[in-house]
């Protein structure tokens, strides 16, 4: 898989109505960021020991075959234009999917209506970290975490109906039928574990607000912020590697840990952002704050540049006062 990890996929998909289980949304994730633009047409392939790689988790033949069966049947339904006016589109999004037997290989071809929301994005696309989306756990976490994303340069997410997300997420129908009818059931097993999941493991940090209309609750906003982080990805940077190129997310987590930690003098931030080993390491770093590895530091900024080589570790000023600053990260 590229290590460009971060991939765009139509706002109206996105928005879209439908429900896939983790191990769908798995494989839909995987495959996204396989897609190459110029090849709308082209024939994909995921392997099962790449699934199990990159999720962590173990597959087998019975239960993929399981899941791209429901896949091939699940109805997206879509808000769009076609021939200038506003309708409201019911699409499947693959024309097969084949099992080659005896090679663990998976081979997917969409249906050719599908391929203008994969590939003709123009400006009208989210984008988000396939990593990040792959290690949520909860199905619900990775379709908020991809709503989010949309919004992420605004801050927070357009006021929306809490049925019309329930129906985003496959928690209710137009027939009525509504899972977690009870707020407080929503809030615990669906919005609470996501706003958990998606600010432990991912680029955002958000929350929500729910509006009142009479005696219930009857809409919601997310807030979003932006966050420095690195996950330990099979497939992405490490800091003892230097590749000749950068994803841009990379970059911008570094900048992100950077700002955080008050390292802001020009010249060493235009430094470590043009190596592609300070910058992984600078990502791996984010990493470890999350994970309270160097909850005990006397100064992150300081540990920053030590582990860079920009500073002595026992002693030494640091290029700017403001970077013995220590900023809390979220």
């Amino acid at each position: 898989m590229s290590s460009d990890l971060e991939v765009r996929q139509h706002n109206a998909l996105t928005n879209a109505r439908y429900e896939y289980t983790e191990t769908q949304a798995n494989i839909f994730l995987v495959l996204l960021s396989k897609l190459r633009k110029d090849a709308p047409d082209a024939v994909y392939q995921i392997t099962v020991p790449e699934m199990e790689k990159v999720t962590g988790n173990q597959y087998n033949y019975k239960q993929l075959r399981e899941s791209t069966k429901e896949m091939m049947g699940r109805v997206h339904e879509i808000n769009t234009l076609h021939n200038g006016r506003e309708v409201f589109r019911q699409l499947v999004l693959f024309k097969r999917i084949d099992y080659i037997l005896g090679t663990g290989v998976i081979e997917l071809e969409f249906n050719e209506y599908a391929t203008q929301y994969l590939f003709d994005l123009k400006n009208n696309f989210t984008s988000f970290q396939v990593q990040a989306a792959l290690s949520l756990t909860s199905k619900h976490a990775k379709r908020i975490y991809q709503i989010c994303s949309q919004w992420k340069d605004k801050g927070e997410t357009k006021k929306t109906a809490i049925l019309d997300l329930k129906k985003t997420l496959g928690l209710a129908d137009n027939k009525g039928r509504e899972e977690y009818t009870e707020i407080s059931m929503f809030k615990k097993n669906v919005l609470d574990v996501a706003v958990k999941q998606i600010n432990e493991k991912t680029d955002l940090v958000i929350g929500y607000k729910l509006e009142k209309v009479g005696r219930g609750f009857k809409n919601i906003v997310f807030t979003i912020a932006s966050q420095a982080v690195a996950l330990p990805l099979p497939f992405g940077l490490v800091p003892d590697e230097a590749p000749l190129g950068l994803a841009q997310h990379q970059v911008e987590n570094a900048r992100r840990l950077l700002g955080q930690l008050s390292i802001t003098t020009p010249a060493l931030v235009d430094q470590i952002l043009a190596s592609p080993a300070h910058v992984a390491a600078c990502n791996k770093f984010a990493h470890d704050l999350k994970t309270g590895k160097h909850a005990k530091a006397h100064s992150l900024s300081g540990l920053l540049l030590t582990i860079l080589g920009l500073k002595k570790a026992s002693s030494g000023p640091l290029f700017d006062k403001t970077t013995s600053k220590t900023t809390k990260t979220r």
